[in-house]
């Protein structure tokens, strides 16, 4: 059981403090460095952590932490506003709806969908990630985040995902603008191919965005003189999830 906790410990120590060196660790919890690299080790091989892309010396969270979380949120208050309003939405639209939240600035996390029954239609694997600069739900999150969390993520790099991905800096805070002036996003193409989607925030009280409510289409059915229509419906449905969260 002693080794369980370590582990757990060591695996909430990376979550706070990613990305973290061996050493880090091994100063934060007075343990032998070479207990905390096999523990590492251990862990990265079940997935549950990962080697920094651009620093393998350094470590975070893995993509099994953020296949679970979904299933934690399922009971949250969050997950229990926004089934219904997702519901109508779709039932409105007939098109695919998808909630995402924010694992800080590393991606986004799709935590519910709600299916159109159309035979050719986007599909979101619960659990799936996506970057926050490419995606609709991550631009209508990364809109309302401090100026300083928006530097930090251009400072990291934009990685490009398609021909019109949003890569420069300028482009995107101009973007980021718009998205603030009209209340959602969209994203066509910009980083699954032939995928569209139009995305508002779910905000806490103090303006934080907790989450974004999408609806998702190919391409191919993406109109875009009827995006100011879907834009209100997607908003109106944000609104209504933060309404319904905080029991108003």
């Amino acid at each position: 059981m002693k080794s369980v906790t370590r582990s757990l410990r060591i695996l909430e120590a990376v979550a706070q403090h990613q990305p973290v060196t061996v050493g880090e660790l091994t100063k934060l919890f007075g343990l032998p460095k070479s207990t905390v690299q096999r523990t590492l080790i251990t862990l990265s091989e079940a997935g549950w952590l990962r080697a920094n892309r651009k620093d393998t010396t350094r470590w975070e969270i893995g993509v099994r932490v953020l296949a679970v979380r979904p299933a934690a949120l399922q009971g949250s208050s969050l997950f229990a506003a926004a089934r219904e309003p997702m519901i109508r939405l779709r039932d409105k639209v007939n098109e695919t709806i998808h909630l995402s939240v924010p694992d800080a600035l590393q991606c986004m996390v799709v935590v519910d969908r709600v299916d159109c029954d159309h035979a050719v239609r986007t599909y979101h694997e619960i659990g799936d990630t996506s970057p926050l600069h490419a995606t609709a739900t991550g631009r209508a999150v990364l809109a309302h985040l401090p100026a300083a969390d928006v530097d930090e993520l251009i400072d990291r790099g934009l990685d490009s995902y398609s021909e019109s991905t949003l890569t420069d800096p300028s482009e995107l805070r101009t973007e980021l603008k718009r998205v603030r002036t009209n209340g959602y996003s969209v994203n066509r193409n910009q980083y699954r191919p032939d995928v569209c989607a139009i995305a508002a925030p779910i905000l806490d009280t103090d303006g934080t965005p907790l989450a974004a409510v999408a609806i998702s289409m190919p391409d191919s059915r993406y109109d875009p003189a009827k995006e100011p229509e879907l834009g209100r419906l997607v908003t109106d449905t944000a609104a209504e999830v933060t309404a319904r969260r905080l029991g108003a």
